[in-house]
Formats: C-alpha cells, structure tokens, sequence
C-alpha cells in the first residue's frame, strides 16, 4: 500500500466534511440507480475497495475516479464550476483593493471638459 501523502494529513476539516459529503452523495445515487457496488467499480474501472473509499469520502482517492464517477451521474459540469473565477469571492476582493489604490488616470476637470465638448471636435 502506497505511503500517505502529507497533504491528505492536513486536510482542513471543512474539506475532509465535503469529500465525506460527496461520497454519501454518490452512494446514493448509485443506490438509487439499483447498481450494484461491483457494478460501479467495473464502470468506473477501479476496484470494489476503492469504490468504497472514494464512497467513504478518502481524500486518497485521484480526482480522476472522482471525475469519472461524477460522469455516471451527470454531474461534470459542477466539477468544472467549482473554482470559476466569477465565484472566486477572494480575487474579487483583491481585484475592488487593487482598484481603490489606483490612481485616476484624468483629472475630474480633464473629464468634466472632455464631455462638454461637441461631438465630433478634438
């Protein structure tokens, strides 16, 4: 059996909850479906012991099995919405911080003369 990564010994608890989370939720789904966990390891391509695993919620198991399980179930879209930029609450907070410390690069004189001028003259 392969070592334990380091990383997966620091799991923050948030993440080990969710990954806990997801594999009830496969579970289920494969319940619901009426399959058999032989049945999913084979279509999965992995072993019964490892389907349990990624079911259990092991941080162990590759994104990739997870990957192909979200497949089964017709969820991998959400796999690739998760980190989209436009859900990224940090970076947006850091891109408003960047904003506020720019300098205007035209005076609100510069710009009050630009608009009252006439379209058409420079």
């Amino acid at each position: 059996m392969p070592k334990a990564s380091p990383s997966l010994q620091t799991l923050p608890p948030e993440a080990a909850a969710a990954l806990v989370r997801l594999g009830e939720h496969l579970a289920l789904a494969r319940v619901r479906r009426q399959e058999s966990q032989r049945a999913w390891a084979q279509r999965l391509g992995v072993s019964i012991p490892t389907l349990a695993r990624l079911e259990r919620g092991d941080a162990g198991v590759s994104a990739g099995i997870l990957a192909t399980a979200l497949w089964m179930v017709g969820r991998t879209q959400a796999l690739g919405d998760l980190a989209a930029p436009e859900q990224d609450a940090g970076a947006l907070e850091l891109d408003i911080r960047a904003a506020r410390r720019t300098r205007a690069v035209r005076s609100q004189a510069s710009i009050s003369a630009r608009l009252s001028r006439k379209p058409g003259s420079t």
